[in-house]
């Protein structure tokens, strides 16, 4: 029994795994996903939020770059000379102290060798410098604003799913109605069309009921449409190719129901923990580090530095022969720098970024006080939403009723075809509305989780 078992598994692996393969040679893939499966796979695959991600590194690496510009800097070279011509320098004939040669004469001579080559290295290490000091500080907050971003761009990113999502049910939703619409308004027509032939009724019926038929059709097709649509704006927001199948598991009425929750409209707004505060935060942070780079610029800068290395000299080239001599030179040396006196160029960029730095703390009330009001907006809309989807779902209900009723008074000669065409309408456009309010529910939903951060 349990080998049955195992060889019906590696079956279906085996089965499974080819079915991968050969819809990987046609280049389509197939996906299934729930909502909450669309927005994790848009997490890692749409293109935005890779890009977001590839900036954390960038800001990774930039931060160990600004770190290692204060540790041990080593260098090393080589350095080869060949003199086609020596240069001569020129001296007067009594520059040796010969009391006998002339003052005036002038004798030229070189100095240096043919050929010469030079091994060094050198060890340099900053000791200190404030800018350096605020530039570590400085790689901390730039990382922690481009992380911040990341999370920015992945509640973006969660939304534009959750509408894409949203308005692909909605546009399946709609054909599925207007279908079933219009398969009921076959049958009324087809019966019309038998009643005036019997001569039992007007021909205005039959025609009142062609142009409510050729209304569904004309709103069918467009459905259609939107539906291609959706669905391309949708697998794009996933990181998907347009050419890919894409199936939503999900249904409209229950991923509406699972999103009524007035509960998340009544609790505290934390505007401090929303994105885009934190942000500005980051953003001051950076404006406050500038104005300290530019204090630290009037401090005094220490360095020190090691060289090392071995020179030789020839008229020859025969720098890699056994015999050939070379010599030994090394120091150390220590470079202190003091600024003492800028003509007050230091204190106006000190003055600068101390004005940039109040601008900052500016734009940062200003977003607190944006936040609060967007906060108040997106939990009205929200509680609006659910109330209209409450009230669009009762007219619904009213509408069938009315529709039904029209209908049995239009087949037993008992109301006119404007009646029954007009209960009609207000019934197709009950169902629209009552479709809309419950995409309505699921977006507005988004934008206050998206405002709040699930606080």
């Amino acid at each position: 029994m349990r080998n049955n078992i195992f060889l019906i598994t590696l079956f279906l692996s085996f089965f499974s795994a080819q079915s991968q393969v050969e819809s990987g040679e046609q280049g389509k893939m197939t996906y299934s996903f729930t909502l909450q499966q669309a927005i994790d796979h848009a997490l890692q695959n749409n293109y935005t939020a890779i890009n977001a991600g590839r900036d954390i590194e960038i800001a990774r690496q930039k931060k160990w770059e600004t770190t290692a510009a204060g540790l041990p800097q080593i260098n090393a070279g080589v350095d080869y000379l060949n003199n086609f011509k020596i240069r001569q320098q020129g001296v007067s004939g009594s520059a040796f102290g010969d009391p006998s040669a002339d003052p005036n004469e002038i004798s030229t001579f070189g100095f240096g060798t043919k050929q010469s080559m030079d091994g060094h290295a050198t060890l340099s290490q900053l000791i200190f410098d404030g800018s350096y000091i605020v530039a570590l500080q400085a790689s901390k907050t730039y990382l922690q604003f481009y992380e911040n971003s990341k999370k920015k761009t992945d509640n973006e990113i969660r939304e534009m799913v959750i509408t894409s999502y949203g308005n692909v049910l909605l546009a399946e939703e709609s054909i599925r109605v207007l279908e079933r619409n219009r398969t009921i308004l076959d049958k009324t027509l087809s019966d019309t069309r038998e009643t005036f032939k019997n001569g039992l009724i007007e021909e205005e019926n039959v025609e009142q009921l062609q142009i409510t038929l050729a209304t569904v059709n004309s709103s069918l097709s467009n459905s259609r449409r939107l539906k291609d649509i959706a669905y391309n704006m949708l697998k794009i927001n996933l990181g998907m190719e347009t050419e890919d199948d894409l199936t939503l598991t999900e249904k409209l009425d229950a991923l509406a129901d699972s999103n009524l929750d007035l509960a998340l409209s009544k609790g505290e707004f934390n505007f401090k923990n929303n994105i885009d505060y934190k942000l500005g935060e980051n953003f001051t942070s950076q404006r406050r580090l500038e104005m300290q780079r530019e204090k630290s610029r009037a401090l005094p800068s220490l360095a020190a530095a090691f060289n090392f290395g071995y020179n030789t000299f020839s008229q020859e080239f025969t720098f890699f022969d056994s015999e050939q001599k070379w010599y030994n030179y090394s120091n150390l040396g220590v470079s202190l720098s003091v600024p003492i006196f800028s003509s007050f160029g230091r204190s106006a960029k000190t003055q600068q970024a101390k004005i940039a730095l109040e601008q900052a703390k500016t734009q940062l009330t200003e977003t607190e006080q944006k936040l609060k009001l967007q906060y108040e907006n997106a939990r009205s809309q929200y509680e609006f939403t659910v109330e209209e989807y409450a009230t669009s779902k009762s007219n619904l209900n009213l509408a069938e009723r009315i529709e039904r009723k029209q209908q049995t008074k239009f087949t037993e000669g008992l109301s006119s075809s404007f009646d029954f065409s007009e209960a009609q309408r207000q019934l197709y456009t009950a169902q629209q509305n009552f479709l809309q309010s419950m995409v309505n529910v699921i977006t507005a939903r988004a934008a206050l989780e998206k405002i709040t951060n699930g606080n």
